[in-house]
């Protein structure tokens, strides 16, 4: 793509790639959209300064607004955490620039790849691991001074801080003009209930670290990326999301991958407190998904957005049920019915996979195809189970609430009402809750493939 291109729906300002070219003094030569990155843009960038030189650059960029007060997980802040370890024992990458006014990071652009499943040696997948644990106590030993988020003090008491931490995202929740959400009604109430009574030193917490957000490349680590959820806390926080994340990126053996980190940081891992992150975890995960549900850019990757949001919210009644010991039983699975527009489904999806990927060769149009098949295996599957779906629902309601709800939403909004209140107890909810995100993962099954049977690893 030619930085001479004017802004596309994909494509980025000549303002933008005005301000990459004076942060490195040069010219840039080319950018490209690259796969990942979350919520966020991910751009290969290509600079070349006055003498020759070639610069490989890349570009952390969010085109929403960079409003602390209505979403706190800005780039200017991640920005904070990044500049605070350059030059620690921690690899993160090289910053050139953050920008003044739009939410963009300007970094080097560091070797490696993403994807430890890919990996296939078992001793390096081992070795890899192994010191990706030794990183994260190396971070919870770095001085949480050198950071000082805006408003949180490291001599806060931990209790507290976590309270707060609590409180920046039911906040982030309440602001949704989006139909409360029973789950994260209840997970809300219960981390709020459930907060560790533990006294110590915080430390600076990574957020949604583990596999996936750090790079690798011959048998080492090389960066540790994805700050958006920094924050200071506990470090049994960041624990409990080496277990979410290794779900969906299998990470080796988690009870050897915390006797690690116990022998790199000398301290005790609480199994029960990484239960408790865990459900913390997981919340913050549906409140993001809550917070862009009906306003998700059409461009963004929805495919991939629809089944991992359908794979943590099972997560989070497991997680919930493990860190309460309450027995969950999974239902009878739906039965489907046909429906008259199957055949188009199938053959848009046929020729999504069969033509389209195989004679692609820009990985960015891959990853979206592949996200466009989701999008109508899921939508066909909704069509096939739509009916017998809500009939259940509705009874598990009626059974819940005493009266029949008129719809599903109704009765959603009406448990939601009664979880917060403590009308309705976390016992009572959590197997109606699970047989209703079991009934969601059946209709997503399709589009979801291996990840609809991943389950947390054991912790012990």
């Amino acid at each position: 793509m030619s930085a001479s291109t004017e802004e596309t729906a994909t494509g980025l300002s000549d303002a933008l790639v005005d301000w990459m070219a004076g942060a490195v003094r040069g010219k840039i030569v080319s950018f490209e959209r690259r796969p990942g990155g979350g919520r966020r843009e991910a751009w290969f960038v290509d600079a070349e300064t006055a003498d020759g030189t070639r610069l490989e650059l890349f570009l952390r960029y969010d085109r929403g607004r960079a409003d602390e007060a209505e979403d706190p997980f800005t780039l200017q802040n991640e920005a904070r955490y990044f500049l605070a370890l350059q030059d620690s024992a921690v690899p993160v990458p090289r910053i050139h620039a953050v920008h003044p006014t739009e939410q963009a990071i300007l970094a080097e652009r560091v070797p490696g790849q993403t994807w430890f499943s890919r990996l296939r040696g078992e001793a390096q997948r081992l070795s890899i691991a192994r010191e990706f644990m030794g990183i994260l106590a190396a971070l919870h030993a770095v001085d949480p001074r050198r950071v000082l988020p805006p408003d949180r003090s490291p001599e806060t008491d931990l209790r507290d801080l976590v309270h707060a931490e609590i409180d920046r995202w039911e906040a982030l929740y309440r602001r949704s003009t989006e139909p409360a959400d029973p789950l994260i009604d209840l997970g809300l109430a219960w981390v709020r209930q459930n907060v560790p009574d533990v006294s110590e030193p915080a430390v600076i917490v990574q957020g949604d670290t583990g596999p996936g957000n750090f790079l690798y490349q011959d048998g080492r680590v090389t960066a540790v990326l994805d700050w958006e959820l920094a924050h200071l806390g506990d470090p049994h926080d960041d624990l409990a999301w080496v277990t979410v994340r290794a779900v969906q990126e299998p990470f080796t053996h988690i009870p050897d991958r915390l006797a690690d980190y116990a022998a790199a940081s000398g301290r005790a891992v609480d199994l029960d407190r990484i239960r408790y992150y865990r459900v913390l975890a997981e919340l913050r995960i549906l409140i993001l998904g809550h917070q862009s549900s009906r306003k998700t850019a059409l461009l963004s990757e929805v495919g991939n957005g629809l089944i991992y949001m359908a794979l943590h919210r099972r997560l989070m009644v497991e997680a919930l049920a493990d860190a309460t010991g309450t027995k969950i039983d999974p239902p009878a699975p739906l039965p489907a019915t046909a429906c008259d527009n199957e055949w188009l489904y199938d053959a848009a999806i046929a020729q999504i996979g069969e033509i389209i990927v195989p004679r692609s060769e820009d990985p960015f149009v891959i990853l979206r195809s592949k996200g466009v098949a989701r999008i109508l295996k899921y939508l066909r599957e909704s069509e096939r189970l739509a009916d017998a779906k809500r009939h259940r629902d509705l009874e598990d309601l009626e059974s819940l609430l005493g009266t029949r709800p008129d719809t599903v939403a109704e009765g959603l909004a009406r448990l939601s009402e009664g979880l917060r209140h403590g009308a309705v107890t976390l016992s009572a909810a959590l197997p109606v809750l699970y047989r209703w995100v079991l009934r969601e993962t059946q209709v997503c099954r399709p589009a979801m493939g291996r990840l609809a049977e991943r389950r947390f690893d054991p912790l012990s």
